[in-house]
């Protein structure tokens, strides 16, 4: 009877040694680093518009290519102030098509501006600020 008690001791602990706990990893992991290459080229990204006349709003067009794989999307423009309206193009831009993102100063004051428009796309995690700058005489 020792000996059974013995035997059935011996099988529980032998199939206690298979149980269904995960492998233990290593301490050393690979760590996997996704670069993406922008898929947006914009033509460029200031724009110097000299001088301009008072009253009268100057729109400044950027133009960008999607050079990557699949479409981009422009989820959002935003002028830094009141005075520069935006539009944009919002259908998707397929790849190797062009789109353009259009800012309107309001030269309304007199003297040097700089001004910024942040453009969201679905391509690029970070917005891109483009600059607009000139002189009102």
């Amino acid at each position: 009877m020792k000996i059974i008690k013995i035997s059935m001791l011996a099988l529980a602990l032998g199939l206690m040694s298979f149980s269904a706990i995960a492998p233990v990893k290593t301490l050393v992991s690979t760590v996997k680093t996704e670069t993406t290459a922008t898929t947006i080229v914009w033509k460029a990204e200031t724009i110097d518009v000299g001088q301009i006349p008072q009253g009268t709003p100057k729109a400044i067009v950027y133009e960008f290519k999607n050079t990557g794989k699949t479409s981009v999307v422009i989820t959002s423009v935003q002028g830094s102030c009141g005075c520069t309206a935006t539009d944009y193009t919002k259908e998707p831009i397929l790849p190797g098509k062009s789109a353009k993102v259009t800012a309107t100063y309001n030269a309304a004051n007199k003297g040097g501006f700089t001004k910024t428009v942040t453009v969201t796309t679905s391509a690029e995690t970070t917005p891109k600020v483009l600059t607009l700058k000139g002189t009102v005489i």
